[in-house]
């Protein structure tokens, strides 16, 4: 059943406290080419749970959120393929290609049917998992994922920059600008997009994205793979050629929980509504002030929507 909930309160965030430390042991795992990922861990035989980063991003998008799952879980968390230290090394980097890297990981990594969590690009790529493999997904948990393109006033600034990224040419003239900018400003950048209030961002996982940033700064290949990616995910969410993931949504058949913030610039709230009213099965939650990357900006708000859900809705997903 579809259930709409806003937490009420006039600055709920004012008083969230902090996440306790970001944890996870790095790994490697070779899947065609070496793939990197952390293991947040949890307890043995605990049902597993695999979080799917968002375009430019990488496992440690996860680390303020994972930890406050381990009670109950086992949390992993890949870097898809030309994403953080996972360098692209002849694979595609489009939304198909890192479905397809998704997909060995599950099989390779976890035992068992897992609980996809995706952001953005990872939402995405999640729901197309999900479609393709559903024995092997349990149940989907999806903050600000990217979804198909509904009309709603979009963002100028962002609008603008996604249109210029896709234009051959500019999009390198940008990545390569970008690329010069010091990690620590970089990251800073792309949170105050992301967020409506990135000092809500632990300064320890602020300083875990600036180390990958750091990393990836000698990466030549680095741009080019976002370039790719992001013509992908904007193909793949369109109106002319997003017909096949329209009607793998519509094949879905797990629980899922879709978590989105009200001020998203880059996902509007109106396509998560949408959404959720084309599948009445799924549970929305609406996070007021909070903007694309909720994981990172009110983790403890996240994680209690998650432990509702898997109390009613998506019991059967904790149980897969």
């Amino acid at each position: 059943m579809l259930g709409v909930q806003m937490t009420s309160g006039s600055n709920p965030r004012s008083a969230d406290p902090p996440a306790q430390p970001p944890g996870g042991a790095s790994r490697w795992i070779d899947l065609g080419g070496q793939v990197h990922y952390l293991d947040f861990g949890g307890p043995a035989g605990a049902p597993p749970v695999v979080c799917v980063h968002g375009l430019g991003g990488s496992a440690v998008n996860w680390s303020a959120l994972a930890p406050l799952l381990t009670d109950r879980f086992r949390v992993l968390a890949p870097d898809l393929a030309g994403h953080g230290l996972t360098r692209s090394e002849g694979r595609g980097t489009d939304v198909a290609a890192n479905r397809g890297l998704l997909h060995r990981f599950i099989r390779s990594v976890p035992s068992g049917p897992v609980i996809l969590m995706g952001n953005s690009m990872g939402g995405m790529i999640s729901l197309l998992e999900a479609s393709a493999a559903p024995a092997a997904i349990a149940g989907l948990i999806l903050l600000d994922p990217a979804l198909p393109f509904v009309p709603a006033l979009p963002d100028p600034v962002l609008t603008a920059m996604f249109a210029a990224y896709a234009t051959p040419g500019v999009g390198r003239l940008l990545v390569a600008s970008r690329r010069r900018m010091p990690p620590e400003a970089a990251v800073a950048s792309i949170l105050a997009m992301c967020c409506v209030d990135a000092s809500r961002v632990s300064p320890d996982v602020v300083a875990l994205h600036v180390g990958v940033a750091r990393e990836r700064a000698a990466f030549t290949e680095a741009g080019q793979d976002f370039t790719a990616a992001a013509r992908s995910v904007i193909a793949t969410a369109g109106y002319s050629r997003g017909q096949h993931y329209r009607q793998g949504i519509r094949s879905i058949t797990c629980p899922v929980l879709l978590l989105h913030g009200s001020h998203d610039r880059l996902v509007p709230v109106a396509a998560a509504r949408a959404a959720a009213r084309a599948n009445p099965a799924w549970s929305l939650v609406v996070l007021p002030g909070v903007g694309h990357v909720p994981q990172l900006e009110v983790p403890r708000d996240c994680v209690r929507a998650i432990t509702d859900w898997l109390g009613s809705a998506g019991r059967a997903a904790a149980g897969g």
